[in-house]
């Protein structure tokens, strides 16, 4: 816990060294995201006059923090507790858990990329004495720059399939990955299949050791299909993909970054399709944040990111579970 204190701090005095304002956004919201596969914390706000209001705990602060940048503060983060329901309890997850959000204007997610390993080789220097830690038994050097590697390039490389290709033709591809020995449903969206054998045969081969056999380099993964672009800009020279990365170190998954988009009507029509998918699975839905969708259409060109700040304390006290570095964990509060 005492490292815990540590390292956050340290992630503190990174970014305001840097010029970043720190914002401090709301936790309870009328509407917590349209992101299909989270499900928020349903709440309830009673006004003194006896109404009610259906709300909801965030899921990420990004709705608030993009309206500060289309007012015009060009570098902000937050440090936030987040919330997301019907998750795993332990191992790297905990319904509570604790976030770091940063966004840039005037930069795209290849300075995002940059910001990520100053920021965790600067941390893991100020709390450890270096950016080279041990992790499970290996060494995991952590001095950037990282190394980087497209969606399409780990699909070919891990699970032998050409990532264009299946992009074209959906069908071929559920072929192919059920060939591989992977159960698919007729209900399988795209982004399904390709989760099915991204998460067999390729996330845990991301962070696979070095010659000498002990030690690992954090990577980048960039570049994701447009079906899983989020809130993402697609890439001007190949739209079929997003300019989307996550970084991974040690089989952890660290971060989630995007060139953010800033087209609002594109913004809108992502919405309501996510909206209308989650009718289709029987979740709630929150509806439309207005003030966001004008924020979007009124941001300069914009790169953001969050960053799991419990699985960098994780990392870098060679931890293996999320309950060793909370003060309470919900097993503990919950049973």
């Amino acid at each position: 816990m005492l490292k815990r204190s540590e390292i956050i701090a340290a992630i503190r005095g990174f970014f305001l060294s840097r010029g970043f304002l720190e914002a401090e956004t709301p936790v309870v919201v009328p509407v917590p995201g349209t992101e299909p596969h989270l499900d928020p914390f349903a709440a309830t706000v009673a006004t003194q006059e006896g109404r009610k209001l259906i709300v909801a705990l965030r899921t990420s602060p990004e709705y608030a923090l993009k309206k500060l940048l289309a007012g015009g503060i060009g570098q902000v983060f937050e440090i936030a507790k987040v919330f997301r329901n019907g998750e795993p309890w332990g191992g790297t997850h905990n319904p509570e858990f604790t976030m770091i959000e940063w966004y840039r204007s005037g930069a795209d997610y290849r300075q995002m990329m940059r910001d990520t390993e100053e920021m965790v080789a600067d941390v893991a220097t100020r709390t450890t004495g270096k950016p080279v830690i041990s992790y499970g038994g290996r060494v995991a050097d952590l001095t950037p720059p990282w190394p980087v590697m497209t969606v399409a390039e780990a699909m070919e490389r891990y699970a032998g399939l050409d990532l264009g290709r299946a992009i074209g033709d959906p069908e071929w591809f559920r072929q192919a990955v059920t060939a591989k020995g992977c159960t698919l449903t007729i209900d399988d969206t795209f982004d399904d299949v390709f989760f099915k054998i991204f998460l067999r045969d390729v996330e845990p081969r991301l962070s696979e050791p070095a010659a000498d056999g002990r030690t690992i380099r954090p990577v980048f993964l960039c570049d994701y299909p447009r079906s899983m672009a989020a809130l993402a800009r697609l890439k001007k020279e190949d739209n079929r993909y997003a300019e989307r990365f996550e970084a991974y170190c040690a089989g952890m998954e660290l971060c989630n970054a995007y060139s953010e988009l800033n087209d609002a009507i594109e913004q809108r029509r992502r919405v309501e399709d996510d909206n209308a998918f989650r009718a289709r699975l029987g979740k709630p839905v929150y509806g439309t944040d207005e003030q966001f969708l004008e924020a979007v259409g009124s941001m300069p060109d914009s790169a953001g990111i969050a960053f799991g700040v419990d699985r960098l304390v994780m990392l870098l006290t060679d931890a293996r579970d999320i309950e060793d570095v909370l003060f309470f964990p919900a097993k503990d509060l919950f049973g």
